[in-house]
């Protein structure tokens, strides 16, 4: 079964290319059926490398600040220098930026890319898969739940299980998918996909489970799940 998809952000449309949905009812009825997918962030850890354009900007203001500098004396730039008996030293070694997850390339562990966004997503049956698992994002069908937000909660809760650890941004959606069922469809149906941004809070790892495999990527990596939702996706994850 193959439906044409609409997406939309802010205003903004565009036609992508088809995919297989079910045909399940919803509690919204009528002739449209409203599905609610998580997108479960893990920020970066470490501060990003300075892009180069970026750091030959700020060398070049710090030397032509070095112009214009005020003059200390001596003495007291001295002063700055010397230590009192009995101040505490520290011997620092920072960690390193590349983890063992990242020489071993381990997609299932959250202690990689520590200067990127990871996502999550899985892979097993979803509701527009007809029984065949894929790649999805954690998603659930809007049947008895009181709000869309509720609904995205228990799409996570279903896949992670505890959510004291996730934080949802807001009680609206980021995004949303329009489907528009195709001619040879038996089923007249429009379905909408609405996505609810979570975050990941001071966890390492989830014991994720109700699905075959699952992966932590950055948004270069999830394009390349999703090739056609990719341009969607691009807009719609800032990042």
């Amino acid at each position: 079964m193959q439906r044409t998809t609409t997406f939309s952000r802010l205003g903004q449309t565009l036609i992508a290319a088809t995919r297989g949905f079910c045909t399940s009812t919803s509690k919204s009825g009528g002739d449209e059926k409203i599905l609610a997918s998580v997108l479960f962030e893990r920020l970066p850890v470490v501060v990003s490398k300075i892009d180069p354009v970026v750091y030959a900007f700020q060398e070049f203001s710090f030397r032509w600040g070095q112009q214009y500098r005020r003059e200390y004396p001596e003495a007291l730039l001295k002063k700055s220098d010397a230590r009192g008996q009995g101040d505490l030293q520290f011997d620092f070694t920072p960690a390193p930026r590349i983890t063992e997850a990242d020489k071993a390339n381990d997609k299932r562990s959250l202690e990689r890319a520590l200067d990127r966004r990871l996502y999550l997503i899985i892979f097993g049956t979803s509701c527009g898969s007809n029984g065949v698992p894929v790649w999805h994002f954690p998603e659930k069908v809007y049947e008895s739940e009181e709000t869309l937000r509720k609904c995205a909660e228990s799409a996570l809760a279903s896949v992670i299980g505890d959510l004291s650890h996730t934080y949802f941004v807001g009680n609206a959606p980021m995004g949303h998918m329009v489907l528009q069922p195709s001619d040879n469809e038996k089923v007249d149906k429009v379905q909408k996909q609405f996505f609810f941004k979570s975050l990941v809070v001071d966890a390492k790892r989830f014991n994720i489970e109700q699905c075959e495999d699952y992966v932590w990527v950055t948004k270069d990596e999830l394009l390349e799940y999703f090739p056609e939702q990719a341009e969607y996706l691009n807009k719609m994850i800032i990042s």
